[in-house]
């Protein structure tokens, strides 16, 4: 069967037989796409393209804030924030460190990774940890400084079933 390579845009190469639904393949930095990372920097410049030649279109300024890597080109990576909204960030403006944004409404930070633990703290909606571990439907955060445990359902930055160690 004779199979074509596609190199988009984005940078992502699809892999497709004549007739068929590509499929993705790989990506530039060889790492999974998507992915969870967090913003390197106080400032972070969001272009509307893979490149300093396109235009900033935002700037996020929310240090250690988790969003999504949902495609690569080169060294530019395109990002999704919790609001879904996307663009493209040079991939040093990025860290490999894990973190999460507190959703819904105030959430109680376990001292153990069950409902009838004693609380830790309370985090309100947009509060923004780091993310230490996950195991089942709980995940370990650190939110200024307190270390507790919240159900993965009450986090923006982990996927379902994802093992974080």
């Amino acid at each position: 069967m004779r199979r074509l390579a596609i190199r988009l845009a984005t940078g992502l190469v699809l892999l497709a037989s004549p007739g068929a639904s590509p499929a993705l393949a790989a990506t530039d930095s060889g790492l999974p796409v998507p992915r969870f990372v967090t913003l390197r920097a106080d400032k972070v410049n969001v272009r509307a393209g893979p490149g300093a030649r396109y235009p900033v279109e935002w700037v996020f300024e929310r240090k250690g804030m988790p969003v999504e890597i949902v495609a690569e080109f080169d060294t530019w990576r395109k990002v999704r924030d919790i609001q879904g909204t996307e663009g493209w960030v040079h991939q040093n403006l990025l860290s490999s460190r894990r973190g999460v944004v507190i959703t819904g409404v105030v959430r109680t930070l376990r001292r153990e990774p069950r409902e009838d633990s004693a609380a830790v703290a309370r985090a309100e909606p947009d509060v923004i940890g780091q993310l230490l571990e996950c195991q089942a439907e709980w995940c370990r955060v650190e939110v200024a400084g307190l270390r507790g445990w919240l159900k993965r359902g009450e986090l923006w930055g982990v996927y379902p079933g994802e093992k974080v160690e």
